[in-house]
């Protein structure tokens, strides 16, 4: 948008807006305020950059102590889990052992009832 600004003389007007840091002649040749295109990316480079990204995170995270820190919370907590899922399947194992001999132990008594009888 073309304003007359302080210091302009008579017929001179100023730029003011998203152009008004370029020159009169770079706005016009880059199209107005459009924004000029980008090159485009090729898939490669988009790939690299993930890679370089990757590899970045990945040594920051090993050279921080807050990593291992929870590194080892989760092994911790895990190992825990699984103590713990052992040791139900286990009590498990046991209660069912306890209750087949108790079963046995009832049918047993009944089939000597029915002989005595």
């Amino acid at each position: 948008m073309l304003t007359p600004g302080p210091g302009t003389k008579g017929g001179e007007m100023a730029i003011s807006g998203r152009d008004a840091r370029r020159p009169p002649e770079a706005a016009a040749l880059a199209g107005g305020s459009r924004p000029a295109g980008r090159a485009p990316v090729s898939a490669s480079d988009r790939k690299r950059a993930v890679r370089l990204l990757r590899l970045g995170l990945l040594r920051h995270m090993l050279r921080s102590s807050r990593f291992y820190e929870r590194v080892a919370f989760v092994v911790i907590v895990l190992s825990a889990l699984r103590g713990l899922g052992r040791e139900n399947s286990a009590s498990a194992i046991e209660r069912l052992a306890a209750w087949n001999s108790r079963e046995m132990q009832r049918l047993a008594r009944l089939e000597q009832k029915i002989k005595d009888s």
